[in-house]
């Protein structure tokens, strides 16, 4: 296990909006629990509808893995201030709403506050989208938000890595995004890490 030094801040905040895709956000929080990092934790109504529905937890066994939540109203939270130093956020999934409010900068939750607070104090931003197909406003929606500094990482998985299971899948894709703050768990099988044998094009091509 790999965590940036001490010398930044050891807090992330976590978002879980109420795009499909929820394990993404408890995958983060399990992964982290072990480690030096504080969580923080939002999570929007319509999230906590999606996480009852795929992972058939409740919003009082989601808290259980963050070290600090909040509730979506509480925009007087910490976390909705820059003077509240973070590493970051990483909403987990992102959905098109919320990518699109923290777009216009016109936040109207905690969750979208949180995430204009990271931009505009120049931390990582990290949006998982979740949505498909995109309409060319969603396009420059994420566009926008890719010029302030945002980083959108939509949940694809990486077939290379011969996932043999959706958990696999699963912690791949969180362990790349981890990858942006410098966290190293031990999840993401990387291309070419252990020695293993690639067929060439000319072996491909002559079969």
């Amino acid at each position: 296990m790999s965590v940036p030094s001490n010398s930044r801040p050891q807090r992330l905040i976590v978002g879980i909006s109420g795009a499909s895709g929820a394990v993404y956000g408890v995958r983060l929080l399990e992964l982290l629990r072990d480690t030096p990092i504080e969580t923080h934790l939002v999570v929007s109504k319509s999230a906590l509808i999606t996480l009852a529905h795929e992972t058939e937890m409740s919003w009082s066994q989601i808290k259980t893995l963050a070290d600090v939540s909040y509730i979506n109203q509480d925009i007087g939270a910490a976390i909705a201030s820059g003077s509240f130093k973070t590493m970051g956020m990483i909403i987990a999934p992102c959905s098109i709403r919320s990518l699109s409010e923290i777009a216009s900068g016109v936040t109207s939750t905690l969750l979208t506050r949180a995430a204009d607070v990271v931009l505009k104090e120049r931390r990582r931003l990290v949006l998982m989208v979740r949505e498909t197909p995109l309409h060319r406003n969603h396009l420059r929606s994420m566009t926008e938000l890719a010029e302030l500094g945002a980083v959108i990482a939509p949940p694809v998985p990486a077939f290379y890595a011969k996932p043999t299971s959706l958990d696999d899948m699963i912690d791949h894709t969180v362990g790349r995004v981890l990858d942006m703050f410098d966290i190293e768990l031990g999840v993401v099988r990387r291309w070419r890490e252990r020695p293993e044998r690639v067929a060439t094009l000319d072996e491909v091509i002559d079969g």
